[in-house]
């Protein structure tokens, strides 16, 4: 096993605001399931809880900031926050990376910049955060964290699919379908491999750490490729 050579957590603790009575919840909240000893003692279940407890938090700042919105625009807000990327942009704000406990061949393979365990850890994080202060500790935490990314989001708040959805059903094509390519990577790594098609246009692939993120990167390809706007909601 490849661990960082910071084994002390206070620094992190500094930066996410919280400082834990079990320290151990932090310690599995980065272990990887490559570098666990066995399976329960990654950050598994804990990301499952933190999964959770984020997007109660976030959807609990949405109604404070935006109250008069209508429940889709609301619901688009929260999936651009609570998204993978942008929990890992949260881990990296964060630090994490030199701290995350790997196996060798996923430390070798690059694992501390993946988003998908990058995000993964911010979930974990916040579970373990809500297991140790409590709720208010991990809304606390959570707010930190993503009320800055709420007022100004960095990323588009419609989801590509949904984009390229819309942009078909307004030319009244079929919906879009997408498609297994193909797979590779091992069982804790997997890599998806996606394609889109529309009819009348030429396939678009893309490649993700899950099939959800491997058909948003297809939809997006396209719609980089087509010139479309992703800002104007799939619009002509």
């Amino acid at each position: 096993m490849t661990q960082s050579a910071g084994d002390d957590l206070s620094g992190l603790e500094a930066r996410i605001g919280h400082c834990f009575a079990d320290r151990g919840l932090l310690t599995r909240a980065l272990t990887h399931v490559s570098a666990a000893s066995v399976r329960t003692d990654s950050y598994e279940r804990l990301e499952f809880l933190g999964d959770r407890v984020l997007g109660l938090g976030v959807a609990h700042m949405l109604i404070g900031a935006f109250g008069q919105e209508s429940e889709g625009l609301l619901s688009r807000r929260l999936a651009a926050l609570v998204r993978k990327e942008t929990c890992a942009d949260v881990a990296r704000d964060w630090d994490v990376g030199p701290l995350i406990r790997l196996g060798e061949g996923e430390a070798q393979s690059g694992g501390r910049e993946k988003n998908a365990i990058l995000g993964d850890i911010c979930e974990a994080i916040i579970g373990a955060v809500f297991l140790d202060g409590g709720p208010l500790a991990a809304e606390r935490l959570v707010r930190a964290a993503f009320s800055q990314r709420m007022i100004t989001p960095g990323r588009n708040l419609q989801d590509a699919k949904t984009t390229l959805q819309e942009w078909a059903q307004g030319r009244r094509l079929p919906a879009p379908s997408y498609g297994l390519a193909g797979r590779s990577g091992p069982d804790h790594a997997p890599f998806f491999d996606v394609t889109v098609d529309v009819e009348g246009f030429p396939a678009a692939q893309g490649t993700g750490a899950s099939k959800r993120v491997a058909e948003q990167a297809a939809a997006q390809a396209f719609l980089t490729r087509e010139g479309i706007d992703q800002n104007k909601g799939g619009a002509a």
